[in-house]
């Protein structure tokens, strides 16, 4: 199952970076709800809200020793939660998805843009970013029901 769900994370992740690649990189935006939600090509160097900019072997080896890490833990120890698992192959499709871009464009792509008017601007972010939240706020429930 968990397999499953990294192939579709990183399926999703490719085939909308690509439609971004090939429809937005341009220019083109396109307004989804007018002075909310946009779609928007971004190169993003560093990492989420911008941090890091330019640090892609940082990057990389951390994500890269994140990914051993939680592979490692899937294997050893085989939860039989399947909540705990699915959070982990969501985190793990996502951070695969951007270290793809990091080592093959030098670069993350992101696309979607949520703002208000001109006033707030949510930074930039992509499918991967959204495996990787969902997974972890699915492994933060894991674990506090745990403790309860």
């Amino acid at each position: 199952m968990e397999f499953l769900v990294i192939i579709i994370g990183i399926f999703l992740d490719r085939v909308t970076k690509n439609w971004a690649l090939n429809i937005l990189k341009d220019g083109s935006d396109i307004e989804i709800i007018k002075n909310f939600f946009t779609f928007q090509y971004l190169e993003n160097k560093g990492a989420a809200f911008g941090i890091f900019q330019g640090k892609i072997l940082l990057l990389t080896i951390v994500t890269l020793a994140v990914l051993i890490g939680m592979i490692f833990y899937l294997f050893k120890y085989k939860p039989k939660s399947k909540a705990l698992r699915i959070s982990f192959a969501l985190i793990i499709s996502g951070a695969l998805g951007n270290l793809y871009d990091r080592v093959i464009h030098k670069y993350v792509i992101d696309f979607i843009m949520l703002h208000y008017k001109n006033v707030y601007y949510f930074p930039t972010f992509n499918v991967a970013d959204i495996l990787v939240v969902v997974g972890t706020i699915i492994l933060a429930i894991c674990i506090l029901k745990e403790e309860e």
